[in-house]
């Protein structure tokens, strides 16, 4: 069974930084794109980041040049470094991965990042 395993929310002040890693265990697939999103209260999910297999990358235009989006292919695992940290990025974020050839997602349990001002 696929399981997708998020950490290092949490809370931190206004101008800090969390560093968010999402590991996949149980696949029997290989993984194309990988990515993080977040849902604020009372808003939809969106897209913060994403990075495929190749390794580019696309992000949101609220977190561009704050936040960086990478993976280790070996460890299954995709990170999102996130600085300058500012209350609107205050939601849970949600990693979510594509798996070959299905293009099937999984996503995962979701982490709560709280920063306050």
């Amino acid at each position: 069974q696929v399981q997708l395993v998020e950490s290092g929310g949490g809370l931190v002040q206004a101008g800090g930084s969390l560093r968010l890693s999402c590991a996949v265990s149980g696949s029997k697939f290989s993984i194309n794109a990988m990515g993080w999103y977040r849902q604020a209260p009372g808003k939809q999910r969106e897209l913060v980041a994403a990075i495929t297999s190749g390794g580019s990358t696309n992000y949101a235009d609220s977190v561009k040049g704050r936040f960086t989006i990478s993976r280790d292919n070996a460890k299954n695992t995709v990170y999102l470094q996130m600085n300058s940290l500012k209350p609107e990025d205050t939601a849970v974020y949600y990693c979510k991965v594509r798996a070959n050839p299905t293009l099937y997602d999984y996503w995962g349990q979701g982490t709560q990042v709280t920063v306050s001002s």
